[in-house]
């Protein structure tokens, strides 16, 4: 994995689908262009939902992995407005 310096983080823990991405939507908004949003989320179905998000969204999915204790932790780019 790749050592990602993030400029927000969001933590979606607990979250079912599709608040993640609603919430993820709301905060890459407040980023500018190049910055980079973690997300932190427990729901199995982000492993699908963040990467066709980011693709439909013009923003960057870097990379995503699991946590030992089953978290999912996302790195995505803000693309152009």
């Amino acid at each position: 994995m790749a050592d990602y310096t993030e400029d927000k983080v969001l933590d979606a823990r607990g979250l079912l689908c599709p608040m993640p991405i609603v919430k993820a939507g709301k905060e890459i908004r407040s980023l500018d262009e190049g910055q980079i949003l973690k997300i932190i989320a427990t729901d199995r179905g982000a492993i699908a939902d963040f990467p066709a998000w980011a693709d439909d969204t013009d923003n960057e999915l870097l990379e995503w992995s699991e946590e030992s204790d089953g978290s999912l932790v996302f790195f995505i780019r803000k693309g152009e407005d």
